[in-house]
């Protein structure tokens, strides 16, 4: 997932993406109440939510890269220790594992740093885990976990680089797309923040 930062507006027509860098199309959605309950979904034995408390940071950046590699995931890779430990040790940043024997699987991180909002800041599996309906398991929990405290908003965004599934599993949850904007930064896969053979869907221009 990328960031979301104010942004200026594009004119119609094609706009080039400097050498080295990559562009995705970035949709926001958001609710402003807790959707209808949906009926409970089986999760496998042996799985669970597991809260991270506090989580040093090489821990933390094992679990952002097994998930998010493969759909360029980058911005927590960028920070230093010190910025990376003040998100992680924020009591409103709250982190979970999906964890099924023993076995991280998943990640979901809900950010209640703005007043009366919650931003899911990170959902998704790692490789071997997507297609097992897990997906819905951890969307549930962020919609349960979230609303769970004093918010008037929740909202996300993906991009064009996550799971082709991702911005379907959104709206079924209850999301509404309110915002699109295009993001462009340097192919962190050239710049060595990610190993080169990350994200084939992805063309490399280096």
């Amino acid at each position: 997932m990328f960031s979301n930062p104010p942004a200026p507006v594009l004119a119609p027509g094609f706009s080039a993406v400097p050498p080295g860098h990559i562009a995705a199309i970035v949709t926001s959605l958001e609710m402003f109440e807790p959707p209808a309950p949906r009926a409970a979904k089986h999760v496998p034995a042996g799985t669970a939510l597991h809260h991270l408390v506090r989580p040093e940071c090489e821990t933390y950046r094992g679990l952002y890269r097994a998930v998010g590699a493969d759909w360029l995931w980058f911005s927590r890779l960028t920070l230093s220790d010190p910025e990376l430990t003040a998100i992680l040790d924020d009591p409103r940043v709250e982190i979970r594992a999906l964890r099924r024997d023993g076995t991280d699987l998943g990640l979901l991180e809900l950010d209640f740093r703005q007043p009366d909002t919650c931003e899911l800041a990170f959902l998704g599996l790692v490789p071997e885990a997507v297609g097992q309906g897990l997906g819905r398991t951890l969307i549930d929990a962020a919609i349960e976990r979230a609303w769970s405290r004093p918010i008037r908003r929740f909202w996300v965004h993906t991009c064009t680089f996550d799971h082709p599934g991702a911005l379907g599993l959104y709206r079924r949850s209850g999301f509404t797309p309110c915002a699109v904007a295009v993001e462009v930064a340097p192919d962190p896969r050239l710049t060595g923040i990610l190993p080169r053979d990350c994200a084939p869907h992805v063309p490399l221009l280096a």
